[in-house]
């Protein structure tokens, strides 16, 4: 059994900052990329960043500057720090990550329940 937890979310002021962590569990052999995504009422899933095990980083254009994705390798952990919050910020916020389980030949992607962020004065 292979889980993503997600944690840190909550309610700041525009101009604020949060950080959303994200820890992969169970039987675990290795994990490739991982990433976060948000989805806003009414709207679709978008990405937010992505992240390689090597440290490589993508970001969606409306974060570049402001939200920073990084890794902990040892604690199978991904991070998300976000900056210079805006209203339009306000999702729900997914992290996800291509997994190998102990038990499978094969990647798997798996998500986390997501966490709320809210951007409001």
């Amino acid at each position: 059994q292979v889980q993503l937890v997600e944690s840190g979310g909550g309610l700041v002021q525009p101009g604020g900052s949060l950080r959303l962590s994200c820890a992969a569990s169970g039987n675990i052999f290795s994990i490739g990329a991982m990433g976060w995504y948000r989805q806003a009422p009414g709207k679709q899933r978008d990405l937010v960043a992505t992240i390689t095990f090597g440290g490589s980083t993508n970001y969606a254009d409306s974060v570049k500057g402001r939200f920073t994705i990084s890794r902990d390798n040892a604690k199978n952990t991904v991070y998300l720090q976000m900056n210079s919050l805006k209203p339009e910020d306000t999702a729900v916020y997914y992290c996800n990550a291509d997994i190998l389980p102990l038990h499978l030949g094969y990647h798997v992607t798996y998500w986390g329940q997501g966490t709320q962020v809210t951007v409001s004065s």
